[in-house]
This record gives C-alpha cells, structure tokens and sequence, in this order.
C-alpha cells in the first residue's frame, strides 16, 4: 500500500481508503456488524488506514458499524465523518447545519463511532450560506482545542460553489477537500484541484467508479430498476451516455487484462492533488480489487489536463 500526505495535516494516509455509504442500506441491502468487522480487518490487513463515513448513512447506522469494528483496532485508523445532514428515509435528509444541531451531531456520531476524537471532520455538501456562518466553525474550532475533532475538511457538491468553498476553507479552519473526481467527472481539473494544490488542501476523491459505472459490470443498453439503486433515478439518456463513453475508455485506455475498476482508482490517483479515493464495496472481495488499484498507479493512463 502507499500513503500520501493529506494536506497540510499530520496524516499520511493510505491512497485506497474505505468509503462506506453501503454500511447505511442505501445501496441495495444492509449490512450485518459482522459483514462490516470484517470487510474493516481485511482493509487494515490490506494496509488501508482511512474510513469515511456520515452521520446519515442511516440514521448514525454505518458510524455504528465502522465503530463497533473499530474496538480493538482504533489506533490503526483515521477516522473521517460527515455533519449537516440527518437521515429521513431512503435517501431522504434534513439538513442541520446550525451550530447547536451540529454539536449534537458530533456528540452523537463520538457515540456512535465508539471513540473520543474524530480524526477529519467535515462539513457535508451544504451551500454557500450554510458554509459562511462564522458561528458555526468558531464552534468547531472550540471542539478542535476541546480534542474531540483533530482536523476539519469540506466535503464540497453542486449545492453550494466549490470555488468560493475551497477558497474559504483555510480561513475557517479547514485543512482538507472532499470532491467528486472520477474519469467520467473530471470538471474539478479546471480549478478545485490546482486551487487545492495552491492552498495545500488534502483532496479525497468521492466516487471514484462513477457510482459503479467505471466498475467495467456494465455495458451499454443496461438498466438499473432496484428500488435502492440510486442509478434508477438518472436520466435514462444519461445512463446509455456514461455506459457508451465507458465502452470506449475500455477499448482505448484500460490496459488489456487490468481490471477496469482497479485502472479507474489508480487514474485518480495520478493527478498530484489527490491524496485518497475513497470507493466503497459490498464485500471482501470487491475490497480486495480495490486495494489492488495501489500497483497500478503509475501505470496507469497518463492524464492529459486542458
């Protein structure tokens, strides 16, 4: 496995971490505590040290699971959480973004996650005027010196400005970036990326498989129906877009006999902004694909930024 810096922190981090919105049953069907234990030791064993979850993937459910497999184990792990949005159903939120019902998130999810310090905080893809309420992270920095939170990141989305956020997050506090970066989605090459190089912010790349479409499963004319499979609601003319530009990237840029999923994890990690990608997986297995994308980031194919 290889580590990176992540930003301007102490944390050295490994390039594959473990994103677990699957923990929450959103994708498709629940996890057991013992599923979830032992897909956290594989990782560990594998060199993973980076887990990200949010307190409404569930209600705090997949805090609860990464917390109850981090008994024994803390110490081997950095742990990164989410706060400003509360679980109302299949994927359904209110969004809480005061400073009195963001303590209470972090009280709940320290609860949850079975630890006294959360090692990356992050604000969760909130707007503009949500973000710039200076009482909010004036609270969080007293949590900071409190010891109960050891960095804060920004977990930016199309709900609020990337640029005027990633621009704000020295001044509020914040030392690390959570973005949408994959070979489909490669918007942030244009500016939040060389912004966060310039600042010296930790980028963690979200979606890196383009919610499974750079899985190399799918091929074009497929569908996707399951009432907890969150592609169901994409347009259908953008779902045959993404499977035919994916059948070309196949053909033309994934090295013959290297696992598509593998390849679209190492060609995140070319771009030198990005710290991590964090994937999620539904088993062990799927995991151990993953973890192999780490032998082939300089194999990867070669970014060609305009």
């Amino acid at each position: 496995m290889e580590y990176r810096r992540l930003g301007s922190s102490e944390m050295r981090v490994s390039v594959i971490g473990l994103g677990t919105w699957q923990f929450g049953g959103e994708w498709g069907r629940a996890f057991t505590a013992a599923e979830a234990a032992a897909i956290m030791a594989r990782a560990q064993e594998l060199g993973i040290n980076f887990v990200d979850t949010a307190e409404c993937y569930g209600d705090h459910l997949s805090e609860s699971l990464v917390g109850q497999a981090l008994v024994g184990r803390r110490d081997a792990w950095y742990v990164a959480t989410k706060f400003g949005h509360r679980y109302a159903g299949h994927m359904q939120r209110d969004l809480l973004f005061s400073p009195r019902e963001v303590q209470d998130q972090l009280e709940a999810s320290l609860v949850a996650l079975h630890t006294g310090a959360i090692d990356l905080y992050q604000f969760h893809s909130g707007s503009d005027a949500q973000f710039d309420n200076d009482d909010l992270w004036t609270m969080l920095r007293k949590q900071v010196e409190a010891g109960k939170i050891r960095h804060l990141g920004v977990s930016v989305s199309s709900k609020g400005d990337p640029a005027h956020q990633i621009q704000r997050a020295r001044d509020v506090g914040a030392t690390v970036i959570q973005i949408v970066y994959n070979r489909l989605e490669r918007g942030p090459e244009a500016r939040s990326l060389p912004a966060c190089q310039a600042l010296d912010l930790g980028v963690l790349a979200r979606v890196p498989l383009a919610s499974g479409f750079l899985s190399g499963k799918y091929r074009l004319g497929e569908t996707f129906t399951a009432p907890n499979d969150l592609r169901s609601g994409f347009p259908p003319e953008d779902i045959q877009q993404k499977l035919a530009e994916v059948q070309r990237i196949a053909e033309s840029e994934v090295p013959p006999g290297v696992p598509m999923a593998a390849w679209a994890l190492a060609w995140c990690l070319q771009h030198p902004a990005v710290a991590c990608v964090i994937p999620g997986c539904k088993d062990v297995m799927q995991l151990e694909l993953n973890a192999g994308a780490t032998n082939l980031v300089d194999k990867a194919h070669p970014l060609a930024i305009t």
